[in-house]
C-alpha cells in the first residue's frame, strides 16, 4: 500500500544520508520548506515505504541527484520585480562603469532568466564588453538550461512588460530569435556569462567581485546558514562592492550588517563599507 507521508525525523535522516554519502548539505535549510519538498518527491515517485525511499537514495547516485534537483527551488523569471532592476540601472551601474573590468557573481541563478536580464542591463549601459558574470547554482541540470539561453516563447509577453517597467531602452524582442515555442537569446549576451556549479553551503569564495546578486535563496535557509552565506558574500566583495538580495531578505540582525549600508529606496541593495 502506498504511504503518503514521511515524518520530520525521517526527512532529517535522509538529509544526513545525502550529506555523508554525496556531500550535499541541506541540514540547515528551513524545516517547513524542505519537509514539504521531500514529501512531494516521496509521493510523486510513489514509494511504498520510507525504507525503500531511503535505500534508493543511498544506493543509486542517479536517483540521489534527482533528489537534490527536486528539493532545490527553481522559480525565476526575467526582470522579476522590475523596480529592483530599475534601481540597479540607476544606482549601481554608474558606479560599476568606473571599473576597467566588472566581475559579477549571480549566486543561486537557477535556469538563468535573471542572469540574462542583467546582461541586457549591462549591454544597454555600454558595459557588457568589459564584464564577466559568474552564474552559479547547486543544481547542474538548471545550469545546463541557462547555458542554452533558450526560454519558453509563451513567457516573452510578461518578460517584455517587466523589461519596460525596469526602464528598458529597446524593443525587447530584439534580444532573442523566436523559433516555434522557444526564444533563443543573443549570443553576445550569453558569451559574457560563465555558468558553473557552486554549493553555497559547502563551497568557498572563488574570486573578488564588485556586485553579488543572490535573490530568493536565503529564504530557504535557517538563520545560522543565512549568516554563514552572508559572510561568504561579504568576504567575496571588494570594498565598496554591492550586494543585492530578494524582496523578503535582509542583512538586519546578521553578523555582517555593520559592514554594509543600504542604498536609498525600497530595494534590497547594500554597499559594503570601505575598510
Amino acid at each position: 500500500m502506498h504511504r503518503n507521508h514521511i515524518s520530520e525525523q525521517e526527512v532529517s535522516m535522509l538529509l544526513n544520508d545525502v550529506l555523508e554519502r554525496y556531500g550535499y548539505d541541506f541540514t540547515e535549510y528551513a524545516h517547513a520548506s524542505i519537509n514539504r519538498r521531500v514529501n512531494h518527491l516521496f509521493q510523486a515517485d510513489r514509494f511504498p515505504s520510507f525504507a525503500e525511499f531511503r535505500y534508493r537514495i543511498i544506493s543509486d547516485a542517479g536517483y540521489a541527484l534527482r533528489f537534490v534537483e527536486e528539493i532545490t527551488v527553481n522559480v525565476t523569471e526575467m526582470f522579476r520585480d522590475p523596480q529592483f532592476y530599475y534601481a540597479l540601472r540607476q544606482q549601481v551601474l554608474p558606479v560599476l562603469a568606473t571599473y576597467p573590468l566588472i566581475r559579477i557573481w549571480h549566486a543561486g541563478c537557477s535556469t538563468g532568466e535573471e542572469v540574462y536580464s542583467f546582461a541586457i542591463l549591462l549591454k544597454e549601459a555600454g558595459l557588457l564588453h568589459k564584464s564577466v558574470i559568474y552564474a552559479t547554482d547547486i543544481n547542474t541540470s538548471v545550469l545546463e538550461k541557462g547555458r542554452t539561453g533558450i526560454f519558453p516563447l509563451s513567457q516573452m509577453q510578461q518578460y517584455s512588460r517587466n523589461y519596460m517597467e525596469a526602464g528598458g531602452l529597446e524593443d525587447f524582442s530584439s534580444y532573442y530569435t523566436a523559433n516555434y515555442e522557444y526564444a533563443k537569446f543573443r549570443q553576445d549576451l550569453g558569451g559574457k556569462i560563465i555558468f558553473s556549479p557552486h554549493n553555497l553551503v559547502t563551497d568557498g569564495s572563488f574570486n573578488e567581485f564588485q556586485l553579488i546578486i543572490c535573490r530568493n535563496v536565503l529564504i530557504y535557509f535557517n538563520k545560522t546558514l543565512q549568516d554563514k552565506v552572508l559572510r561568504l558574500f561579504c568576504d567575496s566583495l571588494e570594498p565598496l562592492g554591492f550586494l543585492a538580495l530578494g524582496s523578503k531578505e535582509s542583512l538586519n540582525f546578521t553578523s555582517v550588517s555593520a559592514q554594509f549600508r543600504q542604498l536609498d529606496g525600497r530595494e534590497k541593495i547594500w554597499r559594503k563599507h570601505h575598510l
